[in-house]
């Protein structure tokens, strides 16, 4: 089948990661002598999910390794309400999964094990909840779960089981208080933490007290695939966005709402 365009991740991200793909895609648009459009990774999370749930206009909780925000569409672009401060709720995860000890399945992520652990837990250990106005932060809890650890005074299945409950707290907290400010009727879970099922509960009950559909994208589309850089890239192509070759570096702190979205009205 003949290829349109060439489509791929222009930021933001890791520099190795990203500089493989944009040469790669440099090099096709060139041979094949078709456009190239750069896209932007986080709005590639937030199409996939609007795609295969069918939402609309919803407030978007994105969650994954890089990133943790709460946004929604407006004006032209999709606009930040709350982030986090310094690590993304997955990283926060992937990293106590690892101090932890713990044995990553074939195909099975980090945070999945920790998840299922969590399922076994029983006691609820305090530990650090930081939201700084719609803003959150995940590093003060890693460090004090991490101690914790170290003490060997809790079992694996209960600090999992508190790590989870408190940072899905933050987070479903800020999406509360968008989804209030906004009166949005839709709210759209994204992402590799996406994938989590007490998430996606906690976050499904925040839309329930709001008359607000819950749409989750699917565990296939959680994490990060080519498929949402194809249909991201789509969309920008059909609504006149290009990248020239000389404009195509990539940008590792791309932000999401500077990028102007077209294919919205």
């Amino acid at each position: 089948q003949t290829l349109s365009v060439i489509a791929f991740s222009q930021g933001p991200g890791l520099g190795p990661c990203l500089r493989t793909g944009a040469t790669v895609a440099r090099a096709l648009a060139s041979y094949l002598d078709i456009p190239l459009v750069g896209v932007n990774h986080c709005i590639a999370h937030l199409e996939i999910g609007k795609l295969k749930t069918g939402a609309k206009d919803p407030i978007t909780l994105y969650v994954s390794g890089g990133n943790t925000i709460v946004s929604a569409f407006d004006s032209g672009r999709y606009r930040v309400f709350g982030e986090t401060l310094d690590i993304a709720l997955g990283n926060c995860l992937d990293v106590f999964a690892r101090e932890a000890g713990l044995r990553q399945k074939l195909g099975m992520p980090f945070g999945a094990i920790v998840e299922k652990l969590a399922t076994k837990g029983r006691k609820l250990i305090s530990l650090p909840y930081t939201v700084k106005g719609m803003d959150m932060s995940f590093s003060g809890l890693l460090t004090a779960v991490v101690n914790l650890l170290k003490k060997g005074e809790y079992k694996m299945e209960d600090l999992c089981y508190s790590l989870q409950e408190t940072a899905f707290s933050m987070v479903s907290e800020v999406t509360e208080r968008a989804l209030a400010h906004t009166e949005k009727r839709e709210v759209l879970l994204t992402g590799g933490v996406a994938a989590n099922k007490r998430l996606q509960s906690m976050v499904k009950s925040i839309a329930e007290e709001h008359d607000a559909e819950f749409c989750v994208v699917p565990s296939e589309f959680a994490i990060d695939n080519g498929a949402m850089i194809a249909w991201a890239g789509v969309l920008a192509y059909t609504h006149g966005v290009v990248t020239p070759v000389e404009k195509s570096f990539v940008r590792l702190r791309w932000r999401l709402e500077e990028v102007e979205v077209p294919w919205i009205k």
